[in-house]
């Protein structure tokens, strides 16, 4: 297929992008400290950090990280909502020529113990409220090297005191947890202060991150995401925006979690790229502290998913706010509802520009143009240097107009799957294109719209839960003989989850189901809805239909 996207570009977007001007993402990082040291480059909880001192706190964490002898490329996990501590840990594991992997916070034993099986970690750092899930896991990972972090430990002095004692004094906040051989985060620092940080080489082609994505296994598998593919979506998404660097610095709202690539590329980086200061926001659920946050900051860039935006409109308070700075507002992670973005546009004067991408696209595939006034519909254009097809069944090539799996090719797609060849061969077509198991049809004008999904994963406010992993756990349960997965409409989180289950145990409840799936699974994954049944639908040779499943909930 012609590129015919490219007659739809905005006046100034360039075809393609020069990834060459990074050598690595250390290099795109460091550039920024250098360029931009007097400025603010996070801010969270009133507390500011500027580029000059996440280059020196970086360093001291890189040094010391060096200093326990890990090898080249070793997996370092990162288990941190978003504090201040985050830029800290990825840029010194990046500098210091290790890899990051992202773990989300909330992971149960269950899923924490497979991601830090799987990537080879033996290197965490975690908030101590988190502290007793690593814990619980401990005796069953090769984990040699436990940092343990505080709220208040980059508040300073009093407020970060006080900080830590009425975190503490709620103890669900922080549940007790013995971690004897762990290491505070502010006495690591200290002791990585006496050390120097070595220069490792550093090329496109080494990993930068392993991002985890849900498995069709049923267990996670991590995105391979060398140092290339985040510069490339990072120079993309500044393009296809047509952001600069300005003397009136830049606001980037950092509310969706940086252990989510679209946050950290999105808001992390590109911020970083343009010396903006990003507005950390460790739990964006409290959306009223959450608006008096917004309130103190002139906002100019804000990535959002539909049910944030959503949330904020269904807030009286949000509407009190000054708009006048807002530039840029990204729809991503989940389709965005047209509801939504015409109150959005409405009451901000701002368009939500709708994207599509995942973990294994850095996540950037396709976007809207920025200079919209309605909704489209669509989930936009190829972004620079982005190549967008249609397949068949067969992976060939469709013409357009036709309906088929969507597949991307660009210097953002994934290297592959961490140790998975035959996953990474399943995904990836001979000529580079990632078949992304979202069927769509691409028009005249090269503006491509998701008609369905082929794969049966279901999308709970931008989070990806797989079905298997789901009907793994469940089935687990004594008192279950068979169950099955799929996705419902919520107009809370896009979609929910549904089981259905066939009870080995007559007495067997939802509410007792329910509260297994609670310890065994993380939040967005839990089931809403859990209907029994005495048999569930298969096939000839017994494999269990969801889409009959979801048919029928359609057709109902």
């Amino acid at each position: 297929m012609d590129k015919i996207w490219l007659k739809s570009y905005p006046e100034g977007v360039p075809a393609e992008i020069d990834c060459t001007q990074y050598r690595s993402v250390t290099h795109m990082l460091e550039e920024a400290f250098r360029k931009f040291g007097d400025r603010n480059a996070f801010v969270c909880m009133d507390k500011f950090l500027s580029y000059a001192e996440l280059d020196k706190l970086s360093q001291h964490m890189g040094a010391w990280l060096q200093g326990r002898g890990l090898k080249p490329g070793a997996r370092v996990a990162v288990m941190l909502p978003n504090v201040l501590q985050y830029p800290v840990a990825m840029a010194a594991i990046l500098r210091a020529g290790y890899t990051v992997v992202n773990v989300n916070p909330l992971y149960t034993p269950r899923e924490l113990q497979h991601q830090i099986n799987d990537s080879g970690a033996e290197t965490i750092i975690v908030l101590e409220n988190f502290a007793t899930t690593v814990e619980q896991v401990l005796k069953n990972t090769k984990l040699k090297h436990i940092i343990v972090a505080t709220m208040g430990d980059m508040l300073g002095g009093l407020k970060g005191m006080l900080t830590n004692l009425v975190v503490r004094k709620v103890k669900k906040m922080v549940p007790a947890f013995s971690l004897p051989n762990a290491i505070s985060f502010k006495k690591m620092l200290a002791e990585g202060a006496k050390l120097s940080l070595k220069s490792v080489k550093q090329g496109h082609e080494d990993i930068a991150f392993l991002q985890y994505t849900g498995g069709t296994t049923g267990v996670s598998k991590g995105a391979v995401l060398l140092h290339r593919n985040v510069i490339a979506n990072v120079l993309q998404n500044e393009a296809w925006l047509q952001m600069k660097p300005q003397s009136e610095q830049l606001v980037f709202v950092c509310a969706l979690p940086l252990y989510h690539i679209y946050s950290l590329t999105i808001s992390a980086f590109m911020g970083m790229r343009l010396g903006g200061m990003n507005l950390l926001i460790p739990n964006p659920r409290d959306i009223p502290g959450f608006i008096k946050e917004l309130a103190k900051y002139k906002v100019s860039v804000f990535p959002a998913v539909n049910t944030l935006y959503n949330a904020l409109l269904n807030t009286p308070e949000f509407a009190k706010l000054d708009f006048s700075t807002y530039q840029v507002c990204n729809g991503g992670g989940m389709a965005v509802q047209q509801a939504v973005a015409d109150r959005w546009l409405k009451l901000t004067g701002t368009p939500i520009i709708e994207g599509y991408g995942m973990s294994e696209t850095s996540p950037v595939a396709t976007a809207n143009r920025v200079d919209i006034k309605e909704f489209t519909g669509t989930i936009g254009l190829p972004i620079p240097s982005t190549e967008i097809q249609i397949l068949d069944d067969d992976g060939n090539p469709l013409p357009l107009g036709s309906t088929g799996e969507i597949a991307v090719r660009g210097p953002q797609v994934m290297a592959g799957y961490w140790q998975r060849d035959d996953e990474t061969a399943k995904s990836m077509t001979a000529d580079g294109f990632f078949k992304t198991g979202d069927v769509g049809i691409m028009d005249e004008r090269g503006f491509t719209r998701i008609v369905d999904r082929k794969k049966d994963m279901i999308l709970v406010s931008g989070f990806n839960v797989y079905p298997n992993e789901i009907e793994g756990v469940v089935a687990a349960h004594p008192g279950v003989l068979e169950v099955a997965c799929i996705g419902v409409p919520d107009k809370n989180s896009g979609e929910a989850v549904k089981l259905f289950v066939v009870r080995k145990d007559p007495a067997l409840t939802a509410e007792v189901l329910l509260d297994y799936c609670k310890h065994e699974l993380t939040a967005y994954k839990k089931p809403k809805y859990i209907e029994f049944r005495d048999e569930l639908p298969k096939t000839n040779v017994g494999k269990i239909l969801r889409r009959q499943l979801r048919d029928e909930k359609k057709a109902a």
